[in-house]
């Protein structure tokens, strides 16, 4: 049995919509795919009903952004009770703060003379949740990079100039929301971790 358990719709920051991205994983002759956007569930009702017509599990889940120590960390959630009240009273007030952060970053680069609408940002966000990556790709459009990672590091990276940081979850905080909401908590891309000696802290938290 194969399967990918992190992939990301246009919910968030990926490049295809639920639907498609199940019908991806289908022809790829996956039998189960995890639903993991940034910060957001929006996408899993229609990635679970193509599912659903397919024949291939969709596994609910999301990718919390969260700091430790001034570092990002990211906790992946499985099999979450995605409609929980309390989950999307969280998610709307992460959502309201990353268009916060956007327009903040469209400032500061402006100072650069590099200059972006926030009305374009969201436009390639779309109806999904406005990140960095879209930052990225309307540096991209606009001439200033000549590729998403040069704009990253030339532009948005922490201690880059048009960085703005977040007001995050702990990761914490991140395991205990995910557990009440039913769900297996799992940390993502972790040889990014600037120090593991977090890892052991996680796992006695519920990782």
């Amino acid at each position: 049995m194969r399967a990918d358990l992190h992939t990301h719709t246009t919910a968030s920051d990926g490049t295809l919509s639920p639907r498609m991205l199940v019908r991806a994983a289908k022809k790829l002759g996956l039998k189960a795919v995890a639903v993991t956007d940034h910060d957001t569930v929006d996408g899993l009702e229609e990635a679970w009903e193509e599912g659903k017509e397919l024949g291939i599990e969709v596994i609910p889940g999301i990718e919390l952004s969260t700091y430790y120590n001034r570092d990002e960390v990211h906790i992946l959630g499985y099999f979450i009770d995605w409609k929980n009240a309390h989950l999307q009273e969280v998610l709307t007030g992460l959502a309201r703060e990353r268009l916060e952060r956007a327009e903040k970053m469209v400032e500061k680069l402006a100072k650069l003379n590099v200059r972006l609408d926030l009305e374009e940002v969201q436009a390639i966000a779309g109806s999904g949740v406005v990140g960095r990556p879209h930052v990225a790709r309307a540096l991209l459009r606009a001439g200033y990079a000549r590729s998403l990672e040069e704009a990253f590091s030339k532009y948005l990276v922490s201690g880059a100039p048009a960085y703005v940081p977040r007001k995050k979850l702990t990761p914490f905080q991140a395991i205990d929301l995910l557990r009440r909401l039913g769900g297996i908590p799992v940390l993502a891309h972790p040889g990014l971790l600037k120090d593991d000696r977090i890892v052991c802290d996680l796992v006695k938290q519920g990782l």
